[in-house]
């Protein structure tokens, strides 16, 4: 087992020495009010929230292959232990408290090793980041909602939102000013030096504040509360007690608690590795929890688990190591053996404003703004993961987190994308015909792009878009399935009885573009007799060509180049234009298919951008007077081979922007027109040859783009006007 110790500190570097140990000075010292106040909520005397941030810590670090993630008491399975407590009728701090709490803890260590052996790990893949984000978010505004009463004079919440609320509004009844004052106080502060000077430690200066102010102006005598003061020394080695413990509810406790310390530490150890760009061993993780617990036990304290407040307070001070928790636990010990004295002076509200100040870092408000904006399904996910921890709990927001994300995926599967697909005329590929309005269907022919694996859930989707998309002269129907990796038997069924039909119609059905073991699929499901029959075809261009879509002499495909000049027949109505024009304002329509697709509303600008690109490329072009008989677009870079009508409008507007001509290239601003010119003489010539139909199209695009050009540019537009008519006249 060698192999798995201390991977996070092999290759050290000692530049990260200096920042370890100062983030885990910094650890040590939050770890004191946090982890006494959860020892407390765990039903144990504060103390032990100090001994259970000595050997666990060592343990986890010695395990873990997290370079961030700080191990110690924490709130969930506090909560959990203290909320069994009260069900069993154990008061806290009793006897029977003390080894009831360490019984637990033991009993989850052996889960976990469970859980590792089975290696239980893999369940993190299978939640979403809208699950995980709020997932940590719902945690971290439990643990907020449970500190908020401290700062008002009274003790730390527990239960869900209902109960957390109902303490709140309670400790209100008898709120204490002065700790009001001094905790929002230290919040506003934190808060502000987190963004003037994130890196200075202004926790530790707030709590030495807090100290001077007990001292000196005795606070505790104006109604603010003091951690309670402790004995000196490390803690001893206890004795399980299992005489008078009902094993089989304790089993049930520490399982839903092992659940809960595996779910939560994983997905926020993940969360951090995926932030700062490396990658944990998840069933690595379970055993580092496991040993953590076990040694949690055998100092008489609760359950630990990962911080996610203290991880991101290591984050802020750029802690590189597991180094950072040897060093915590190295202070902790040393506060133990030296300096309890000082721990009865911190006043508690301000300790737990440096509590709160941490977990405000790990509420993904940033992410629920982002998914509002780009998906709102997920954003809803989100929400209800926060809400399903903040309301349920832990361990039930865990499992409808993982419920929530089978949602998504069968959502998901059973709705994929999938379009229609056309030409666009001197393009040689196949476009979405709702996203391309210059792109055209081929002649008697339908071809359907489904971007899913087909089985049970959505090939009833799929029969149903091609069947309502047959018409009275369909001739050929060919299915895109280069998506599409997996067929079930249902689905396989479906495609033979879709084949049948199609048949009896007299229409040629097709499978192309997708993988050999789709093939493999259909032959060991039964329909491999589609494939000998001719209906399996590698391409879309083989089905085309097989069909006789294709005319005689049509160019075969080859291996860099798949489709070269197919003089297709498209169906481009004689008065679609036409009808564009009169339903969409000038100055709105976007003829700029590349762009519309890839950048959406974006289009116009990002196609400004390209123009600015190429007019800088033009400036580096040497000699531009031998560029006449190859034209510039063969010395331009990333010249893009657009549709016809994209070219077009994209060579107008250069001529918009030839006044940003460096003061060299003025002269040469003649050269550069006739060179375009050039280019839109070929671009006719071309459409001539192959596409006779779009050059009329070609003309009315042009006068409705200098319409909305003289609209965006009304300056430029006129100078080009006057440039273009001194040039007529000459």
């Amino acid at each position: 087992m060698k192999h798995m110790l201390c991977s996070t500190m092999k290759n050290y570097k000692k530049e990260y020495l200096p920042k370890d140990i100062f983030s885990g000075i910094i650890m040590a010292a939050v770890s004191i009010p946090i982890s006494m106040g959860y020892a407390q909520i765990a039903g144990l005397p504060a103390v032990y929230g100090l001994y259970g941030s000595v050997f666990p810590i060592l343990f986890f670090a010695l395990f873990s292959t997290s370079r961030q993630f700080i191990f110690g008491v924490d709130a969930a399975p506090a909560a959990i232990v203290g909320a069994a407590l009260v069900s069993l009728g154990i008061e806290s701090g009793s006897e029977a408290a003390m080894q009831y709490v360490p019984v637990i803890a033991f009993l989850t260590g052996i889960w976990l090793l469970l859980f590792y052996f089975l290696k239980a790990g893999r369940i993190v893949d299978f939640i979403s980041t809208p699950v995980m984000g709020g997932f940590i978010s719902g945690i971290a505004l439990t643990i907020i909602l449970m500190q908020i009463p401290k700062i008002l004079g009274g003790k730390a919440g527990s239960g869900e939102l209902p109960e957390l609320l109902r303490h709140i509004a309670e400790t209100c009844k008898e709120i204490s000013w002065l700790s009001v004052v001094l905790g929002v106080g230290a919040l506003l502060l934190l808060r502000m030096a987190g963004k003037v000077i994130p890196k200075f430690p202004a926790a530790i200066v707030i709590m030495a504040a807090g100290v001077a102010a007990t001292m000196c102006f005795r606070v505790d005598e104006h109604g603010v509360v003091l951690l309670d003061a402790v004995e000196k020394g490390l803690p001893k080695l206890v004795h399980f007690h299992f005489a008078g413990i009902d094993l089989r509810q304790a089993l049930g406790r520490s399982l839903m608690i092992a659940a809960v310390i595996m779910s939560e530490t994983l997905l926020s150890e993940n969360n951090f590795a995926m932030k700062n760009g490396y990658k944990i061993d998840e069933n690595q993780e379970i055993l580092a929890c496991a040993m953590g617990n076990i040694a949690a036990a055998c100092v008489g304290c609760c359950p630990v688990n990962g911080s996610i407040s203290r991880t991101s307070m290591n984050e802020q001070y750029e802690g590189k190591t597991q180094a950072v928790s040897v060093v915590a636990a190295i202070t902790m010990a040393a506060v133990l053996l030296c300096a309890t004295g000082f721990i009865g002076y911190l006043p508690v509200p301000i300790l737990t404003a440096i509590v709160i100040s941490a977990l405000m870092n790990v509420v993904e408000l940033h992410l629920a703004v982002r998914l509002f904006k780009v998906s709102r399904n997920e954003f809803y996910i989100f929400v209800a993961a926060c809400v399903s921890v903040l309301f349920l709990g832990t361990i039930y927001g865990v499992v409808i987190g993982l419920l929530l994300s089978f949602v998504a995926v069968v959502l998901r599967a059973t709705n994929p994308p999938r379009s229609f697909r056309g030409m666009i005329p001197g393009k040689e590929a196949y476009y979405d015909l709702k996203r391309n309005r210059n792109a055209y269907p081929i002649r008697h022919t339908i071809i359907y792009r489904f971007s899913e694996n087909l089985f049970f859930a959505n090939v009833k989707i799929f029969q149903s878009d091609i069947e309502k998309s047959i018409k009275e002269d369909t001739e050929v129907v060919i299915v895109d399935a280069a998506a599409i990796n997996s067929i079930d038997v249902t689905a396989a069924d479906r495609l033979e009885m879709m084949a049948e039909n199609f048949d009896k119609k007299g229409i040629r059905f097709y499978i192309t573009e997708h993988s050999e073991n789709v093939n493999e699929q259909m032959r060991s499901l039964g329909i491999g007799h589609l494939i000998e029959e001719g209906k399996v075809r590698r391409t879309i261009l083989a089905a085309l060509q097989d069909a006789g879509v294709a005319t005689p002499g049509t160019s075969m495909e080859s291996e860099k180049s798949p489709v070269i000049q197919m003089p297709w027949q498209l169906e481009i109505p004689a008065a679609v234009h036409a009808v564009h024009e009169a339903m969409i304002p000038a100055e709105e329509e976007n003829t700029l298919e590349e762009f519309a697709w890839a950048f959406g509303d974006d289009a116009v600008e990002e196609m400004e951008k390209k123009v600015h690109q190429v007019m800088e490329q033009i400036h580096r072009l040497p000699d531009l007077e031998r560029l006449a008989d190859v034209g510039f677009e063969e010395k331009l870079k990333n010249w893009h081979s657009l549709g016809a009508l994209d070219e077009d409008e994209i060579l107008r507007r250069m001529e918009m922007h030839l006044d940003e001509l460096p003061e060299n290239l003025r002269g040469d601003k003649k050269v550069i027109l006739q060179l375009i010119e050039k280019r839109r003489r070929k671009i006719e010539q071309q459409l001539l040859m192959h596409h006779p139909e779009i050059l009329d199209n070609l003309k009315k695009n042009r006068e409705r783009l200098e319409r909305r050009l003289e609209k965006q540019n009304p300056e430029a537009a006129r100078k080009l006007h006057e440039w273009e008519r001194q040039m007529r006249e000459k």
